[in-house]
């Protein structure tokens, strides 16, 4: 796809793959990302517009409907399209298109983080963060991995990232880890679109992220552990995949080993029963992390700014986060085309402004185009120190 939708993973620079764990939509982190249809939070605060009753995801009964549901998407759904005759042409689109009527709030969210009012700044970070560093997404027709996976003789792409599929048959997944395990010398690193997160870390604004990828930018970039969610797990450690065993392999040693046995293309196995072990990156059929839980709520309610960048929102609980914000809170897109709940916004200003001479502004900013244009435009708007801040933390 041409937009900046799924999440990304790492790779080194003899096989540009893309890097991130794609699954089905899930309801909550305590229950897999193909149990779409249980209850998330049961209550909400009553004295903020944070509404967190259910967390319902789309239906996808298997992975298949995940990529249906964006190939629809593709194909018209979207309100916005990009119409740059650069990109057309297959060039990158160095500009960043706005709407006239955001200009406003654009200025008054840079002016505001000149001036550092903003202390609880939540950011949702997808695949297009990291398309800049030479990870590909998972969809982008003829460069994305799903492209890439011919060689595999998979009965479906997706099922390279599928539990079931995996314990029939770990070599896939096992050649695929070898090229996208992160930290592999000459491997990708951080965007200034990473950088900016270390930026506004500094400053004192970021309260955290949530990022889709598991592409380990993120804290290469400087992110603390504390202030970083990362939604579809990571390779820092391993996991028996057995229900009977679970056990998880934290050790240097047990890491170690589970790190070379992937690198070498080798399937590993848990040193206490002899099952499958992988590393810790969300599968189809697998609970998200608990530290989503633990957080989102209280994020979600202290979220004093949205930062959302580089992602399609086709994936819940992630593509829900900008829901839950309160229904004053300014939210800013970062992304190639408007989408999720954007899109939506979108459509009910533009309805309540044709029957409002005096306009409704609306909450929303979106800044059309890559990422990385879209924080250096940012910065340049904040304000000198904050552009020479930026060109620091990107090295």
């Amino acid at each position: 796809s041409s937009s900046s939708s799924s999440s990304s993973l790492s790779s080194s620079s003899s096989s540009s793959v893309a890097l991130c764990c794609f699954g089905s939509p899930a309801a909550a982190t305590s229950t897999s990302r193909s149990d779409c249809d249980h209850t998330f939070f049961s209550s909400h605060r009553p004295t903020s517009s944070l509404w967190l009753r259910n967390l319902r995801g789309k239906p996808s009964a298997t992975s298949k409907r995940c990529l249906a549901t964006f190939a629809s998407s593709q194909s018209g759904d979207n309100e916005v399209k990009r119409t740059n005759k650069k990109a057309a042409a297959g060039e990158k689109d160095s500009s960043i298109s706005l709407r006239d009527n955001q200009r406003n709030l654009l200025d008054e969210i840079a002016t505001n983080l000149a001036q550092d009012q903003y202390r609880n700044i939540v950011v949702v970070n997808g695949a297009g963060v990291s398309t800049s560093c030479g990870i590909p997404d998972f969809r982008t027709p003829g460069t994305g991995l799903y492209s890439k996976l011919e060689e595999y003789h998979l009965p479906y792409p997706e099922a390279i990232f599928e539990l079931g599929y995996f314990r029939m048959n770990p070599q896939p997944f096992a050649t695929l880890a070898s090229e996208i395990w992160p930290g592999q010398d000459d491997g990708p690193k951080p965007s200034r679109t990473h950088a900016f997160l270390k930026v506004l870390q500094d400053r004192g604004m970021l309260r955290r992220v949530y990022t889709q990828n598991i592409d380990g930018l993120e804290s290469l970039a400087g992110v603390s552990d504390e202030k970083l969610v990362e939604c579809h797990g990571h390779f820092r450690s391993c996991s028996c995949t057995s229900p009977a065993c679970r056990v998880t392999l934290t050790t240097s040693t047990d890491v170690a080993d589970c790190r070379e046995s992937y690198l070498a293309g080798l399937p590993h196995h848990c040193p206490e029963c002899g099952s499958l072990s992988k590393p810790d990156v969300v599968f189809f059929g697998e609970e998200l992390p608990r530290r989503f839980q633990d957080l989102i709520e209280a994020d979600a309610y202290e979220c004093d700014l949205l930062i959302v960048q580089g992602t399609s929102l086709l994936v819940n609980p992630v593509a829900a986060i900008p829901e839950w914000v309160g229904r004053n809170v300014p939210r800013l897109l970062l992304n190639r085309e408007l989408v999720g709940d954007f899109a939506r916004e979108e459509s009910r200003v533009s309805a309540q402004r044709r029957k409002d001479e005096d306009g409704c502004s609306g909450r929303d900013v979106f800044l059309e185009g890559e990422c990385d244009h879209g924080v250096k435009e940012i910065c340049k708007l904040a304000g000198a120190d904050w552009v020479e801040d930026l060109s620091k933390a990107h090295g």
